[in-house]
């Protein structure tokens, strides 16, 4: 058994101070004062910093060079989880954009191998598209974009028994609400985006089982006096969690702060970093779909200045949440960890040794446990 003291410990709710992680020779974790360690407990001192488990993100497009639509199969599933390790993920759901139903088939085919053997880090995956709005296409590619048709909801069921947390982004516009139902029923999780529908669609979504909203603000119909379309139907409905992307570029700080006092339900707001091909790489440029992406100044866009993900890291988000936004460090901290973990139907483990990161008190790096 060992102690590891000197560092504020998040439990998933609270930082901690005078509190040791204690791990056992099996990996599990147990927090305790310090002062009430037993005697002759080995100890592993550390100067200052945060002990949190590690971040959950489920919404990862792409990471160390490579995108899931370009090769969707296990090579690329590796390189994206261990890309994104490097940056504090510890579980991630790898995330393909509207594609082409064999795209679609290959990427439940190399995420279901990749649970089959246990790949570190990826945890299930995110379909974003091709059931979308083309009027809030964003970056998508709008000749693929298309209606829910039976064949995708018996291809997603029999995901779902392979895949349990398997998220689907669509558009009201693009499924009825008995889709939707159907879908939800057989375990799939259902989130809005990408949509132009009004309030009352959504919140049929909603109420026909729809579960999240993705990128919240992002490709979706705006909040207005007489129109609260799906931002405010997000925020309004009792059971929705919504993805948020705080980069800075994304969605305003103020509008951020308006959003976590606007929402009334049990569910909160998450982090995602919607990473492209250049999470955790230097790559400055890259294709999707055949359209050039290109990175500058913080922002991932095409050649006509539409956004195109994000260039974002978790920690980043955390420190953006915190600094810019304001909000309390260990809200923060939830919102990228215990919060999006707690929505999957089977939740990444999050209490063992392997789970664990260290982050500096200045939130600029972080290393994992089993490398301190």
């Amino acid at each position: 058994m060992i102690a590891f003291t000197g560092a504020r410990v998040f439990d998933g709710q609270t930082l901690l101070v005078d509190h040791a992680l204690v791990v056992d020779a099996g990996g599990a974790t147990n927090i305790m004062p310090q002062a009430e360690l037993p005697q002759r407990t080995k100890t592993h001192p550390l100067a200052g910093g945060i002990l949190s488990p590690g971040f959950v993100d489920l919404q990862v497009n792409g990471g160390g060079g490579v995108m899931l639509n370009s090769a969707p199969d296990l090579a690329t599933l590796r390189i994206m989880a261990t890309a994104h390790r490097r940056l504090g993920t510890h579980a991630l759901l790898p995330t393909l954009i509207t594609d082409t139903p064999a795209h679609s088939r290959a990427a439940i085919a190399a995420v279901t191998e990749a649970l089959h053997q246990g790949i570190p880090g990826i945890a299930g995956l995110h379909l974003e598209g091709p059931h979308l709005s083309v009027a809030r296409k964003g970056a998508h590619d709008g000749s693929l974009i298309r209606s829910l048709t039976a064949d995708d909801i018996s291809m997603l069921t029999d995901a779902v028994a392979q895949i349990p947390n398997l998220i689907m982004t669509l558009a009201p516009e693009n499924a009825t609400p008995d889709q939707i139902a159907a879908l939800t029923e057989a375990g799939v999780l259902v989130s809005l985006g990408h949509s132009d529908c009004d309030y009352d669609t959504a919140m049929r979504a909603f109420d026909a089982g729809a579960r999240m909203a993705t990128h919240l603000f992002n490709a979706m119909s705006q909040a207005n006096a007489r129109t609260p379309g799906l931002v405010g139907a997000a925020l309004d409905h009792p059971r929705v969690a919504s993805g948020l992307i705080a980069d800075g570029v994304h969605v305003h700080p103020a509008m951020i702060r308006a959003a976590l006092a606007a929402n009334r339900g049990a569910e909160e707001v998450f982090l995602v970093t919607d990473a492209m091909a250049t999470g955790g790489s230097d790559l400055t440029r890259f294709t999707l779909n055949g359209r050039e992406i290109l990175r500058r100044d913080g922002r991932l866009t095409l050649a006509d200045g539409t956004l195109a993900g994000a260039d974002l890291s978790l920690l980043q988000a955390v420190r953006y949440m915190h600094e810019t936004v304001g909000e309390p460090l260990e809200r923060s901290l939830a919102r990228a960890t215990v919060i999006p973990a707690g929505i999957l139907p089977k939740p990444p483990e999050l209490d063992h040794a392997k789970a664990m990161i260290w982050i500096a008190d200045d939130l600029t790096s972080l290393r994992w446990l089993s490398e301190l």
